[in-house]
């Protein structure tokens, strides 16, 4: 597995791990398509305001998906447990003592990692997932929380989902 020079050890050996877009391509040609709506609207293609306001709105929308605070979030992995930060801020630190189970799919290297509440838990999204974001390095991610999380509190499954065992 491949981790950034720049994401991976910091001097205390802990592993970091950016969230990301999940669909980073369809925000960018959405983006180009109301830009190409908005500059066509306003060179003088049929149209007029609707069709400046539609693009303009379209742009505007992708843009701020792309420039979401959201994809300066990243799990930070050490010895003694998880962190979520957020532009350096902790959101959270479960230590792996406290994590309550981990529900694994490890075909897909998705888990739910409970920490007892809905705030102190991490969602590894799997393919398909609502989750609007990914996981750099996600596999490598699943293997660190499996390496370090008491097998006891692991349960696998085929895939995460409701109704899926």
């Amino acid at each position: 597995m491949r981790v950034l020079a720049s994401d991976s050890r910091a001097a205390s050996g802990s592993q970091r791990f950016r969230f990301r877009p999940r669909r980073p391509v369809l925000a960018t040609v959405a983006g180009a398509m109301g830009a190409g709506l908005l500059v066509s609207s306003l060179a003088g293609a049929p149209g007029g305001g609707l069709a400046i306001g539609v693009g303009a709105l379209i742009a505007a929308l992708a843009l701020l998906y792309m420039l979401s605070p959201a994809w300066r979030t990243e799990v930070v992995v050490d010895d003694d447990g998880l962190e979520v930060q957020r532009r350096g801020d902790r959101r959270f630190r479960l230590a792996w003592t406290d994590v309550v189970r981990v529900t694994a799919a490890p075909a897909s290297a998705s888990a739910f990692v409970d920490g007892g509440a809905p705030e102190r838990s991490l969602l590894l999204p799997g393919p398909g997932a609502r989750a609007p974001y990914r996981i750099t390095d996600q596999r490598l991610l699943f293997d660190q929380i499996r390496a370090r999380v008491a097998p006891e509190r692991v349960t696998e499954v085929e895939r995460l989902g409701r109704g899926a065992q």
